[in-house]
């Protein structure tokens, strides 16, 4: 069984559309060429930021070889599984390890609330069903099914089973997640708004949105974080939060592409039935984009921490 080093920036990176809806590989590229420079440590494909729901099987197909090849063993590869029956769900493992991904995001089963046993049971079948190493997606706001620490406790006999990403809000659920199973699951934030307070108590990683427009002053916040210089980190997160919060709503995909269009790393085509933005909406995200971007700071050379 192959591991990854789940630690460090990995973004949820968007998938970038044609004007005629066809996958954009190209512009693709560009934004996974800059994240590469900005020093993240892994990338996520077709997350909930990735249009996940809307892409076709072999669309996915080509997006994790396409990144594959691009990464050239730089990065571990993850794709994200979402699926609502463990059937398909265990498919769509196998068929990630064909492609060449290095690593599932596995969320809980979509559409059908399960309870604590089905959770856990799904997790496990699949987790027996694949080699490839496993970050548990734990968001209940969202997705209404929480992985609970006694859940937890019954994956630690998974290896593959590594990490958790944590977006259940509350904070101290990395010191829970802590104090009961010590270094067995690497931790990484999946809140963009939450991302250096939970670095600060322990958190590996971060699984980023806004990292999709701007790169380097999210890996920035992470290297400085975890090199103890958290003043600068936090002079930097400071500017960062009204970016941040664009990813804590119902439409994050709109609202981080057009972020990725204003930084020259993305464009604002959706699939349906998301619609790009327009009038007094759009005015209002570009505002707070705008604002940011004439008051970027100037980063410190973190890639050499």
């Amino acid at each position: 069984m192959s591991s990854i080093e789940w630690k460090g920036i990995f973004p949820a990176i968007t998938t970038k559309f044609t004007a005629a809806d066809e996958l954009d590989l190209p512009l693709f590229e560009r934004n996974l060429q800059a994240q590469l420079a900005a020093g993240i440590d892994g990338i996520v494909l077709g997350g909930s930021l990735g249009e996940a729901s809307t892409l076709t099987t072999a669309e996915k197909e080509t997006l994790t070889k396409f990144t594959v090849e691009k990464v050239a063993g730089k990065i571990p590869v993850v794709l994200n599984i979402a699926e609502g029956s463990t059937k398909e769900a265990i498919k769509q493992a196998n068929l990630a390890q064909e492609w060449g991904a290095q690593g599932l995001m596995l969320l809980p089963p979509m559409r059908y609330k399960t309870d604590e046993q089905e959770t856990a049971i799904w997790f496990k079948t699949i987790a027996a069903a694949t080699s490839l190493p496993i970050m548990v997606y734990n968001n209940p706001v969202d997705y209404k099914i929480e992985v609970t620490l006694d859940i937890f406790a019954q994956l630690q006999e998974f290896p593959n089973i590594q990490a958790v990403k944590e977006s259940t809000r509350d904070v101290s659920n990395v010191t829970r997640l802590v104090n009961r199973f010590g270094d067995r699951f690497k931790i990484l934030c999946g809140v963009d708004t939450l991302a250096l307070e939970e670095l600060m108590l322990g958190a590996h990683g971060w699984v980023g949105g806004l990292v999709a427009a701007f790169p380097a002053e999210t890996v920035a916040v992470y290297r400085l974080a975890k090199a103890g210089r958290m003043k600068e980190a936090l002079e930097i997160y400071r500017w960062f939060l009204p970016l941040l919060e664009l990813d804590l709503h119902p439409k994050l995909v709109q609202y981080i592409k057009l972020a990725e269009a204003a930084t020259g790393l993305g464009s604002e085509h959706v699939r349906a039935p998301r619609l790009t933005l327009t009038g007094a909406e759009r005015e209002k995200v570009l505002h707070v984009i705008h604002t940011a971007l004439a008051q970027r700071p100037a980063l410190p050379d973190y890639l050499s921490l």
